[in-house]
């Protein structure tokens, strides 16, 4: 693996320059990642192991065909740019349409606030892991099951194109999972919580109390009165506005969702309304310091920052060169793969609602009977229709915050909802404990955020 961008430019140009006349575009990627994996179930050691990876793989593109070759010995790389110079040329019977962007020799390096994790022992990190299943044990004698994930990874890519970009990329990102269940007899209640960061090693230790919140809400959802189902003016934290905003609509927003489902592109027709004029709707990889950013795609376009909903109305989408170039749009820099074994599609990076004006206490006002959901358990979409469950919920009576209770899943279509919201809270929190799935590509590393929401005639789940 070069370790610089003069290294991989001397042994990429070449590469470039001999096979780039047999194709339309051409890129190559080279990869080298490094990181920690631990998964502690109770007392047992599921998982413990560092690993490093190096590879790369070839994109090809002819006549709107695309060929992708993998490797990991750098070796075989012209074996490889023919494979996927070969397989171009054998489906391509269309017209490349790429975007263009400028093309950019940069180095750019992600930095770190505090603590690089590659410095830190593994057994330090083990520590922090059994220290952590501890908290979660000692809650209550109830606590049947825990577990634990600890994971960080740092990587470095380079990318070269026919077009004369040549980019090296480097950051480090590291996330932990905590879960604690509690059973009462037949009775089964799981809490959760997540983190995530790409700033400092510190920002993993010291979460004692968010720790055993997790297994603290496990028991004591064991003695809570189920919701009862119904429909309910709503109002949402936070974190499950973050959820939300990134699952049931930020997926929509992919424009390789849309350009591939001629049914849901006239869904998602630019200028259309779809909430009230206080929304403001964001997705970019160009703020600083949150688990989606960077300074380039994997396409060597610049991050940037899309406004999706203004003021309510749909005003734009996410964009991979190849999907900028066939919608006729402006690319976004939001072409993302896992890893050197996928070819970038169209993902999310940080995504938000815009923080509102109205006071949070003010959301509950006249809501005779409704329900408040805090932070989240799980939840499923499927195209525009979404569950999500609350990790904490209660009553909503004449105004105010009343009785807990449990089992509060709230469901809807996503677009009915957007036009539902009646209040935006003028708080807001970032949650970097997102990792996004799509097309094969779990666990990419994403942020979301927003405020508190009011939201009418929700579906919500529970006993009947």
């Amino acid at each position: 693996m070069p370790t610089t961008l003069a290294d991989a430019q001397n042994l990429l140009s070449d590469l470039i320059a001999r096979y780039c006349e047999r194709v339309d575009y051409l890129m190559i990627r080279l990869e080298e990642a490094e990181g920690t994996d631990i998964l502690l179930r109770g007392d047992k050691v599921e998982t413990l192991s560092v690993g490093i990876s190096i590879g790369g793989h070839i994109r090809a593109c002819y006549k709107g065909g695309w060929g992708l070759s993998c490797f990991n010995q750098l070796a075989t790389i012209q074996d490889r740019i023919e494979e996927a110079i070969a397989a171009a040329r054998m489906v391509g019977d269309e017209e490349t349409l790429l975007a263009p962007i400028d093309p950019v020799q940069a180095v750019c390096i992600l930095p770190l606030k505090g603590t690089d994790p590659r410095k830190i022992p593994l057994s330090n990190k083990k520590q922090l892991c059994d220290h952590y299943t501890e908290l979660l044990k000692s809650v209550d004698r109830r606590i049947t099951t825990t577990s634990v994930r600890y994971g960080d990874s740092a990587q470095k890519v380079i990318i070269a194109t026919s077009e004369g970009t040549l980019i090296e990329q480097s950051w480090v990102d590291m996330e932990m999972r905590f879960a604690a269940t509690a059973r009462n007899g037949e009775t089964v209640q799981t809490g959760r919580e997540t983190t995530g960061s790409r700033k400092a090693y510190e920002d993993l230790t010291g979460l004692d109390e968010q720790v055993k919140s997790a297994a603290q809400r496990a028991i004591a959802a064991l003695s809570l009165p189920s919701v009862k189902g119904n429909t309910y003016t709503v109002v949402i934290d936070p974190i499950l506005t973050g959820l939300f905003v990134h699952e049931a609509f930020g997926h929509l927003s992919e424009a390789d969702m849309a350009y591939e489902n001629p049914d849901l592109l006239e869904v998602m027709t630019i200028g259309r309304r779809f909430g009230p004029e206080e929304l403001q709707i964001f997705d970019g990889a160009a703020p600083e310091g949150h688990r989606g950013s960077y300074f380039y795609d994997d396409e060597g376009t610049p991050a940037t920052t899309t406004q999706l909903i203004k003021d309510g109305v749909l005003v734009g989408r996410l964009h991979s060169r190849e999907t900028a170039g066939k919608l006729e749009e402006a690319p976004t820099g939001n072409a993302r793969c896992l890893n050197y074994h996928f070819t970038p599609i169209v993902r999310m990076t940080n995504t938000w609602i815009e923080r509102g004006k109205t006071p949070v206490k003010d959301l509950f006002t006249d809501i005779k009977e409704g329900v408040y959901a805090r932070n989240w358990l799980g939840g499923m979409t499927n195209g525009e229709m979404f569950t999500f469950s609350a990790g904490e919920a209660w009553m909503i009576r004449n105004g105010k915050i009343a009785e807990p209770v449990r089992d509060v899943t709230l469901s809807g279509n996503v677009f009915q909802t957007l036009a539902d919201i009646e209040a935006i809270g003028d708080d807001f929190y970032w949650d970097e404990s997102g990792g996004c799935g799509k097309g094969g590509q779990n666990g990419l590393s994403v942020g979301c955020g927003g405020p508190s929401l009011r939201i009418r005639d929700v579906v919500v789940g529970g006993e009947t």
